[in-house]
């Protein structure tokens, strides 16, 4: 039997951040921290851009490389940019 290359419809997306999970991480590693309500929310956006920039970086070094599937080497050199974008 071949594998099937169309992805099931049947997988749901979630559709909101995953609040709970973050709120008991912050308070097992930090229980004195104090956020906000929406804090938790721009723990988890911020975490959002920065692996949406990730795949852009790596989208360019594959590209730059000629390479047409995104590999563990491209993915590294882009977190080494934006790490020292993000510092300096």
């Amino acid at each position: 039997m071949a594998l099937s290359t169309r992805v099931s419809q049947k997988k749901q997306i979630r559709r909101k951040a995953p609040r709970g999970f973050l709120r008991r991480i912050f308070k097992r590693q930090k229980p004195h921290l104090r956020l906000q309500t929406s804090g938790d929310l721009l723990v988890h956006l911020n975490c959002l851009l920065f692996v949406h920039r990730l795949a852009e970086e790596s989208r360019i070094n594959a590209c730059e490389n000629k390479c047409g599937v995104i590999k563990n080497e491209h993915v590294l050199a882009a977190a080494k940019v934006i790490l020292k974008k993000s510092r300096g």
